[in-house]
């Protein structure tokens, strides 16, 4: 999987590509379509959610230029899979989830898998977790109508936000860099991710 659907692609970055091959992803899948856990392609995963395509995983990790240590925040656990990834590279990964058996269950994997660092929520993504801001890097794996701007406050300084934005009829990973001049917006690849959940009540 990593030699022909990842290092094929152009993802070069040595810390992404070694989380890609010590993660096990069918640990992160459910136990009936484990078969298909390596192929290219996006996975269902219950609740209208899924697992993300390998390639995906890895380019959204490595447009995040990070760094042993740095602090990242991830919305959206999903099955945790992107999760590992983040936490084979830093030991200071924070994640929430909406879906509370979703959480749970990523939760109780990433545990078994030795990722005991991690950090986890159950609630609303939206605002972030402004608790422990600010971040070296904020991943979010499901698409919103905007892009919050508490996200964008919660980012440290050349802090690095990546998120997949409906533009027109055309969804496009969109990566945000910020400095203390200014925010750099920079549109990335076309993609397709679940819609952002939010909690209304």
């Amino acid at each position: 999987m990593v030699f022909e659907q990842i290092i094929a692609r152009g993802v070069t970055d040595p810390l992404v590509i070694n989380a890609m091959q010590k993660v096990p992803r069918h640990k992160f899948v459910p136990l009936n379509i484990q078969s298909r856990a390596y192929q290219d392609c996006p996975l269902p995963i219950g609740y209208q959610q899924t697992i993300s395509q390998p390639y995906i995983v890895a380019y959204m990790t490595e447009q995040l230029q990070l760094s042993k240590g740095d602090k990242i925040l991830e919305i959206g656990t999903g099955s945790g899979y992107q999760t590992a990834v983040l936490a084979e590279i830093s030991d200071q990964v924070y994640t929430i989830e909406i879906i509370k058996p979703l959480g749970l269950a990523a939760k109780s994997t990433l545990i078994a898998e030795g990722y005991s660092t991690v950090r986890f929520k159950i609630g609303d993504g939206y605002h972030g977790w402004a608790q422990y801001a600010p971040y070296d890097a904020i991943i979010v794996t499901a698409s919103p109508n905007e892009v919050p701007k508490e996200l964008i406050e919660q980012l440290s300084d050349n802090g690095k936000l990546i998120i997949p934005v409906d533009d027109t009829s055309q969804q496009y990973l969109i990566l945000y860099t910020k400095t203390k001049e200014k925010i750099k917006k920079r549109k990335l690849i076309p993609v397709r991710f679940v819609p952002f959940i939010r909690d209304n009540n």
